[in-house]
């Protein structure tokens, strides 16, 4: 498969994943990230994930994952024990943010989130104008199956980092096919953020 049909997020997150790092992927799905950062970056990886069926699909590709929540905590990895940690569409579904994020920063010395932007103009469109949940193509979801347990816009997590004084390195905001850079809350699909040096405030 080639760099230009693996989906925008893969493209940005692999980009920044040095050669041969260690890499942790909390809710790594069926591994089809995992692996192709393994791939591509020779990376050393490792996934956590609750779904057995995605487990099954992971081990298929020949990846190392654990049947863990990750709302229960990285008890068993050491403080900075990853170059990278991975919450790519991830944040949104877990119930104790906080918590996983300050492990997540404890174990790793950078961590990558992604999420989808839940303030994208179609979504505020469709809540005014159709009086109901709005779905897009990045939020496919009826009410009634989301597995998205919450609902945050770029600018939420842009106030949350900013409150908790965790640290932005680099923020990407993502269209269709390309990263955007103008009014991104209302234009963009999903965003990626790297974030180091929490220290999550209670």
């Amino acid at each position: 498969m080639s760099e230009n049909q693996i989906q925008l997020d893969y493209q940005v997150i692999t980009s920044l994943v040095q050669p041969g790092a260690r890499v942790l992927d909390l809710g790594c799905g069926d591994g089809e990230l995992l692996a192709h950062l393994a791939r591509a970056r020779a990376a050393k990886v490792q996934g956590v994930e609750l779904d057995e069926q995605s487990i099954y699909k992971c081990v298929a590709k020949g990846l190392s994952v654990f049947h863990s929540d990750i709302d229960s905590g990285l008890a068993g990895y050491p403080d900075q024990s990853f170059d990278v940690v991975i919450l790519n569409e991830s944040i949104q579904q877990v119930k104790k943010v906080d918590y996983v994020l300050e492990e997540a920063l404890r174990v790793g010395r950078r961590v990558i989130v992604g999420f989808p932007n839940f303030a994208h103009y179609r979504v505020r469109w469709g809540l005014l104008f159709n009086g109901r949940s709005p779905t897009t193509p990045n939020l496919p979801f009826q009410w009634h199956n989301t597995p998205n347990l919450r609902f945050l816009s770029i600018s939420d997590f842009h106030h949350y980092c900013m409150e908790r004084g965790i640290k932005v390195l680099k923020a990407y905001y993502l269209g269709k096919k390309k990263a955007l850079h103008v009014l991104p809350n209302l234009r963009a699909f999903n965003a990626i953020f790297v974030i180091s040096n929490g220290q999550i405030k209670k």
